[in-house]
């Protein structure tokens, strides 16, 4: 057995060999690697359909294929960001906004032994809610993942933008904690580690917790709470109208006890008949107990609240101050606009200062946003025993201040940057993400060492299913994405670059040879809606290699290709790429960008289409 890991411990692509003497001798094994041969020098892998048990996903392998899959290799994958607003360097002393650049949405953090831990929400992308650390709170590299086996979630037959909301992590008595809602798949659950970088435990399911965005906190007293977003009581009164309630959670058990009451109802004045409030985190300070929560919905009226209480239960009395952070009133036209800005969580830090991290989005053209929503940083100040994190009609800052604490580097995050994987470690980078959980194990390092070795599953880009697609995050407006790869040799099989942002609003790339053509050919589809065309397409000189490249800026997406070292070749330029932006596409996720691979229909399972 061997196989591709994420962050070290965690399965996420396997490909098994295994033979009875029987098989063995009814067909003849491939011959070991050679190291330095390109792979269509080397003989083809067998790949098996797997089973995941329900039991920590383990992998079963039925009998082995006696016949020998396509197979699609890549050299390398190259991504660069280049946008204006980050080309001036930033001072000493100062950090950039966002600190996690790109769809990383919904941050909660801790502080626990030296160090902050964030998480983000993933909804249905694979492995799912990636765990960061960092000593300074601006500097963060990935450690982890809380949900990376294959048996504990299911998200076949879900949109993209459905799965895993609003993750929250805590830590108390030496156990990190977090807890999450898997909409449409099972519900509110619990997952605990000793170590942030795992493993982490299997889901504890949360049958009485209903609704989405919970989180957990931890008394003086050894009491504990779970709060979350519900319905409120009785029929909501307006679209919109929720409810913020609370009930305690036995450590011991893992089970919530006891009642459960409505904190907040509606919004921090119902008068006004504020909509989805949602997001709720409790903090103790100075012989107070304040409720933090979002407000107006996650788009341009996006807003954070504080209310607060001299007991956990209540009664909350909201801030007159509120919000204590909203851009919604500035103008729209202002440059270089963060939009979006709330769902937030508060951190202390261990020089007393205190921080909050935030979702917002940097659009174009006022609205249009491809990157999804973002994870900022900002102080907070406490005025009058209540929290502010930016006063009403100040801009949230491209670069502020940084923490007065010990900057220790991590992994490039924010500003321009280039990353490139040169397919070369023994597992994939954590930045890697599937479309929704992998029940057929398709990707392999190890099979061709040096090369991302896909099986072009028979599953669209338009399906519910999990494709053969890799996709690393669209990080700026003003970007560069490139790879190269071997052209397949099976006329059934299309292969090349992805730009994903869910199953009906995509673009692909790809290189493949039409039955009855005399040469491969490039090409260019287009889903924008229920729909899919081939908006370009050129014949190509038959050789080995191709190079694929897509580049972006604001909404004109440019798509090129590169054979045997010549220059760079158009196949369609400036393209209206704003398809991929969240007022376009709707959903909660941003576009991502990379690998993928299709084959012909075979005994695999293909997930119904949305349309």
């Amino acid at each position: 057995m061997f196989g591709v890991l994420v962050a070290g411990a965690a399965l996420v692509v396997v490909t098994v060999q295994a033979a009875s003497a029987g098989d063995q001798a009814a067909r003849q094994e491939p011959p070991p690697v050679r190291q330095g041969s390109t792979p269509a020098q080397q003989a083809p892998r067998y790949y098996q359909r797997l089973e995941v048990s329900p039991s920590r996903g383990a992998v079963q392998a039925p009998p082995p294929s006696r016949v020998p899959e396509p197979t699609v290799y890549f050299d390398w994958f190259e991504y660069s960001g280049h946008d204006a607003v980050f080309d001036k360097p930033a001072p000493p002393g100062t950090y950039r906004n966002p600190i996690l650049a790109g769809f990383y949405p919904d941050p909660s953090v801790t502080w626990a032994n030296g160090a902050f831990y964030l998480v983000n929400s993933t909804f249905t992308y694979f492995p799912g809610v990636p765990v960061f650390e960092s000593r300074d709170l601006v500097h963060w590299r990935q450690v982890g993942q809380v949900i990376d086996r294959a048996g504990e979630l299911n998200f076949d037959g879900l949109t993209v933008s459905r799965g895993i909301y609003a993750p929250s992590i805590a830590f108390h008595d030496g156990l990190f904690y977090v807890v999450t809602t898997a909409v449409n798949s099972g519900g509110t659950f619990l997952s605990t580690a000793r170590n942030p970088a795992g493993p982490w435990s299997d889901p504890i399911w949360l049958p009485q917790v209903d609704g989405i965005d919970p989180s957990l906190f931890f008394d003086d007293d050894g009491r504990a709470y779970i709060l979350n977003n519900g319905p409120p009581v009785g029929p909501p009164k307006y679209d919109g109208h929720r409810a913020i309630w609370i009930q305690q959670f036995d450590v011991a058990t893992r089970k919530t006890i006891g009642r459960r009451k409505v904190l907040v109802n509606g919004g921090v004045d119902f008068a006004k008949k504020p909509v989805w409030i949602e997001g709720p985190h409790m903090y103790r300070h100075d012989g107070w107990y304040f409720l933090m929560c979002a407000e107006g919905g996650t788009s341009v009226r996006h807003s954070e609240v504080v209310l607060r209480a001299r007991s956990p239960w209540g009664p909350f009395k909201a801030f007159a101050g509120n919000p204590i952070l909203t851009q919604r009133d500035l103008p729209p036209d202002r440059p270089d606009p963060v939009i979006n800005a709330g769902h937030a969580d508060l951190v202390a830090a261990q020089d007393g200062s205190w921080w909050a991290v935030f979702l917002g989005s940097r659009p174009y053209e006022k609205v249009h946003f491809n990157t999804g929503r973002e994870t900022f940083l900002l102080p907070v100040t406490w005025t009058n025993d209540w929290p502010t994190i930016l006063e009403n009609g100040i801009e949230i800052p491209y670069v502020a201040e940084a923490p007065g604490l010990d900057p220790v580097g991590g992994d490039p995050t924010t500003g321009n940057f280039t990353w490139r994987d040169e397919f070369d470690s023994p597992t994939l980078k954590p930045e890697w993400l599937q479309v929704r959980v992998p029940k057929r194990l398709w990707a392999s390092l190890s099979d061709c060492p040096g090369w991302l070795s896909l099986h072009p599953r028979p599953v669209p880009l338009d399906s519910l299913g999990n494709p053969s697609f890799l996709g690393h995050r669209q990080q700026h407006q003003s970007f560069d994405a490139s790879t190269e790869l071997e052209i397949p040799r099976e006329p059934d099989v299309a292969a090349g670059l992805a730009a994903f942002q869910s199953e009906n609003y995509w673009y692909f790339l790809g290189v493949r040879r039409q039955p009855d053509a005399a040469s491969p050919e490039v090409f260019l589809e287009k889903r924008a809606g229920s729909h899919t065309d081939t908006i370009a397409r050129m014949p190509i000189d038959e050789s080995a290699r191709l190079k694929l490249r897509i580049t972006g800026n604001a909404r004109a997406y440019s798509f090129y290709f590169n054979q045997g070292g010549s220059s760079w070749k158009a196949l369609k330029e400036g393209d209206d790429g704003s398809i991929l932006s969240t007022d376009v596409a709707g959903g909660f996720v941003g576009t991502m960008i990379g690998p993928y691979a299709i084959g012909p229909t075979t005994t695999d399972t293909v997930a119904s289409p949305t349309h």
